[in-house]
């Protein structure tokens, strides 16, 4: 069980990164989603991974999973979706401005009389 999650984060974590690293704005917003996906399997992991125990110790109850792994993902999900949302908008912003999805387009020279001399 602990192989398949370490290696599902794994694959996550290339994934994203690899995302990341397209220049492109489409794929970066995919890229940062997945990281944060292999970050909230991560923190999930982080608690022990421990299948039909209750989250919370109570009377006759031997073993328990840990709840704070599990407060942590939800508060790393809603965040995570705030976050999304913003690049989401910051990238159509700078797509409907320049008509084009590279990020590292490099910005127009303003001056007309920039090759002549004076």
């Amino acid at each position: 069980m602990e192989l398949l999650v370490a290696s599902a984060i794994g694959i996550l974590t290339m994934g994203g990164l690899y995302l990341t690293l397209r220049m492109r704005t489409f794929p970066v917003i995919l890229g940062v989603s997945l990281l944060t996906y292999a970050v909230n399997v991560f923190l999930f992991a982080s608690g022990r991974l421990t299948v039909g125990a209750p989250p919370i110790l109570r009377d006759g109850v031997e073993t328990y999973t840990d709840p704070l792994p599990q407060a942590l993902v939800l508060t790393a999900i809603v965040i995570s979706f705030g976050m999304t949302a913003v690049v989401v908008m910051i990238s159509l912003g700078a797509f409907l401005g320049s008509d084009d999805d590279h990020v590292d387009d490099q910005p127009e020279s303003t001056n007309s009389n920039a090759g002549e001399p004076s």
